[in-house]
């Protein structure tokens, strides 16, 4: 059931005043303050609904899950301006106000609304997991175990450029939301993933290969349950994304996180790439003991975060 906090008179990373947002958040599992709490951070085109019948990361939440609502409270925000809560006043006008920190910062005003003032866990891929590392480290005594997974601290040259084509899709295409989507899907994939799923088949019906449409799909329902407005915002958060920004070097910054940190990688991914995780992991060491570095093995490329739930439960089974 989706509930509802009020963030008044915020001011933002680039210092534009806005006298209320509404912050729309669901909670599953025990009772609140009746057990140790677990904040899940959306990716782009997710919501606050992180399990049960409809929840985009049920396989790894859920009773008798690795995260197991039967001994945690699970905490799930939505980014105002996804559209999901369907509030008028929670579109976005300007789709470049918020950047991850300011995401981080509304999340930070939330918990203090809620009377949250420790956390269990902070888990969240892609984008969530950016938004992840900008809570730790505005609030370096919150979290426990920062759990970012197929994400990374800062948005590379690679990610921008690629949100910087998402953008252009977003700007000018006809069809703007379903055309992204395709690009995409792309670039969340691998192509070993597609030659494992499509191996060049064709669908005689539809006249064309099986890989088309799939993308074709994809395109079609997001288009029916994602808004414009939404896609532009979360995309731009994507490409924005650096806990150092004004605060001084990696290490510096990272350096403060009280929590234990467990980075997550995808070996496959081509989009937050394991290369870049494990560099992170390389810098963290030198400045903390309690950073641990995972690795999903899959042929499916950034989206093995929502695939690859054994994997991934086995990885976190420690923390949870």
């Amino acid at each position: 059931m989706l509930q509802k906090v009020h963030i008044s008179d915020f001011t933002t990373i680039k210092g534009k005043h806005i006298a209320e947002i509404p912050l729309t958040y669901e909670l599953f599992g025990k009772p609140l303050y009746t057990a140790p709490i677990v904040l899940v951070n959306h990716a782009l085109t997710g919501n606050s609904t992180v399990c049960g019948e409809k929840g985009w990361w049920s396989g790894l939440i859920g009773e008798g899950k690795c995260i197991d609502t039967n001994r945690y409270t699970v905490l799930s925000f939505n980014i105002p301006g996804n559209g999901y809560d369907g509030l008028a006043e929670n579109l976005i006008e300007d789709y470049k106000v918020f950047n991850a920190r300011d995401i981080a910062a509304v999340f930070s005003e939330g918990l203090k609304q809620l009377d949250i003032n420790t956390l269990h866990a902070v888990i969240g891929g892609s984008v969530g997991g950016g938004i992840a590392w900008e809570l730790a480290v505005l609030e370096p005594n919150l979290i426990e175990h920062l759990i970012p997974v197929a994400t990374d601290w800062k948005s590379t040259d690679w990610l921008k450029a690629n949100c910087l084509v998402q953008e252009q899709i977003l700007l000018n295409s006809k069809n703007p939301v379903h055309d992204a989507r395709i690009h995409a899907m792309l670039i969340y994939r691998s192509p070993e993933s597609l030659k494992l799923k499509f191996d060049r088949t064709y669908n005689e019906e539809k006249d064309m290969f099986n890989t088309e449409s799939w993308l074709l799909y994809h395109g079609k329902k997001l288009k029916e349950r994602f808004t414009l407005s939404a896609y532009k915002e979360l995309n731009y958060v994507l490409a924005n994304i650096d806990i150092t920004t004004g605060r001084g070097s990696f290490q510096e910054v990272a350096g403060s996180i009280q929590s234990n940190i467990h980075i997550i990688s995808v070996d496959s991914d081509v989009f937050f790439t394991a290369a870049e995780g494990k560099i992170t992991f390389e810098k963290l060491k030198k400045v903390k003991q309690n950073v641990t570095h995972g690795m999903i093995n899959s042929v499916h490329g950034h989206d093995a975060f929502l695939i690859e739930f054994e994997q991934l439960s086995t990885l976190l089974k420690d923390v949870f």
